[in-house]
């Protein structure tokens, strides 16, 4: 059994036990208390611009429809019959005003409400037998959107998504407020790595450190303006909030020049003016931070980088926004999409998701050299050496504690959060200590919704999920199966 608070003590000192990047007892308290209560990112407004419009989209292995009704508004519905549970939608995207559940024809508009139930005065005797009134598929315990993006919550009792994300909303915006259209998605590609869904979340949060090696052949080929890998560390990582990120140093100049450097063109440039706070613009023209990686907690990506794509010394901005979805210990989901300004002029979209597709995306130059370190690491990890291994991630402090370079100051970076320049493992810390937060702190219990029953009563035989046993004490709890597993560890 894994010494899950020998664990979380070595993470919270920098020190990582090896195997938590496979294993499975340590895989089953996420998905419980990460994924059973943080908010997880499932879709963007674009996704489903038009009533009727929907995708279908998964936390772990709860499927959910989400969608935009009749009305505009946008709904998450979990994907399965009130019936006999037959997944009522299989398609992944469309539009549609109804969903036909395929196995006995129950269907549902696009709200969730039931409209038709075949021979329902045959089968049930009507409304006495089952009330369709007030029927609806079960709806995500909780639903809400920042910036466009669209985001789900398992626990009903969520603390806001703006308090959840915090500060790191600072730095969103700049991946998704760039003018008042915001932004619209293309996507998502979908692939499955054998790798755990966490190495990818801390290498996008920070990981400057990794480029001048893994990256060093995409660099040499000339494909950005930068001659050497290692002027990363002339930029500096942030952490706020829900999340950190990395960014790029950028020569001298103005806003408008410093802008216009990394790709935008000039009517991008002014929008971006109206659309950003002026510490947002701050950033970048007088401290001359340009954005780049960054993630979210748990497990939601961003890429905002300027690579060459044609044959001139000219650069294009590209944004990715990509998923980590965990598949098993040991296998993640990853899905990706291409993000850009929806008011950009339609010549620079088609060059930045060119731009983007030589990057990342399934075939991207980078992904494939990341993808071979993770698939590596994760390996390494299954072994029952790994279990004696604690891995150092101190880099920027030393054993006292005190920082290699001293946090930027509110003059030198006018955003939210702390500030480090040079090589560091602040944003891994940072994730990894919110990892830990979220694994010691049970999750309530959740309770069952009956669909058009007889009302409970003496005869309602069985204990309900998450109920306490018999001869339990008033008002006390089952523990869950995760509590077990920390019991037993």
């Amino acid at each position: 059994m894994t010494d899950q608070t020998g664990v979380l003590a070595d993470v919270r000192r920098g020190m990582i036990p090896a195997h938590i990047y496979n294993d499975r007892e340590l895989f089953e308290l996420e998905r419980e208390r990460i994924f059973g209560r943080a908010w997880i990112f499932v879709a963007h407004e674009s996704e489903i611009a038009k009533p009727g419009d929907y995708v279908v989209r998964r936390v772990l292995e709860d499927s959910f429809i989400v969608a935009r009704d009749e009305k505009g508004e946008i709904r998450a519905h979990f994907n399965m019959c009130l019936h006999r549970g037959m997944q009522v939608c299989r398609a992944e995207i469309g539009n549609a005003s109804h969903f036909r559940c395929p196995y006995h024809g129950w269907s549902y508009r696009n709200d969730g409400r039931i409209v038709g139930l075949p021979f329902h005065q045959d089968a049930y005797g009507g409304e006495a037998g089952f009330k369709r009134k007030g029927q609806r598929l079960l709806p995500a315990p909780n639903l809400a959107t920042y910036n466009g993006l669209i985001f789900i919550s398992m626990d009903p009792d969520a603390e806001p998504l703006e308090d959840f994300l915090g500060d790191f909303r600072f730095y969103l915006d700049y991946y998704t407020k760039q003018s008042p259209s915001g932004i619209e998605l293309r996507g998502p590609q979908r692939w499955r790595v054998k790798a755990n869904w966490k190495i990818g979340a801390e290498n996008f949060a920070g990981d400057m450190y990794h480029t001048p090696q893994t990256h060093t052949s995409v660099v040499e080929i000339g494909l950005f303006r930068e001659p050497k890998a290692e002027k990363r560390k002339d930029g500096c990582t942030y952490w706020a909030g829900a999340g950190g990120g990395t960014t790029y140093k950028l020569p001298e100049g103005d806003l408008d020049e410093r802008l216009r450097y990394v790709g935008y063109p000039q009517e991008m440039v002014d929008r971006m003016k109206h659309s950003l706070s002026e510490d947002q613009l701050k950033v970048v023209g007088d401290d001359g931070f340009m954005i780049s990686a960054a993630s979210a907690f748990p497990n939601l990506s961003f890429v905002h980088n300027w690579p060459r794509v044609a044959e001139s010394d000219d650069v294009l901005p590209f944004i990715s926004i990509r998923q980590w979805q965990p598949v098993s210990e040991n296998e993640t989901e990853v899905l990706s999409w291409f993000a850009v300004d929806a008011e950009a002029p339609e010549e620079f979209k088609a060059l930045s998701y060119k731009a983007y597709l030589m990057c990342f995306g399934s075939t991207g130059m980078f992904e494939q050299d990341d993808v071979e370190n993770w698939v590596s690491l994760t390996n390494t990890a299954a072994g029952s050496m790994a279990r004696r291994l604690l891995l150092n991630s101190r880099m920027g402090i030393l054993e006292d504690g005190t920082e290699v370079v001293p946090a930027l100051t509110p003059e030198q970076f006018h955003g939210p959060g702390v500030a480090h320049t040079g090589y560091g493992e602040y944003n891994q810390r940072e994730l990894l200590n919110r990892w830990a937060d979220h694994l010691e702190r049970p999750v309530s219990t959740v309770s069952t919704v009956e669909v058009g029953g007889p009302a409970a009563g003496p005869a309602a035989a069985g204990t309900a999920a998450g109920a306490a046993p018999a001869g339990a004490p008033p008002n006390a709890v089952a523990p869950t199966a995760a509590d077990q597993v920390r019991a037993q560890a």
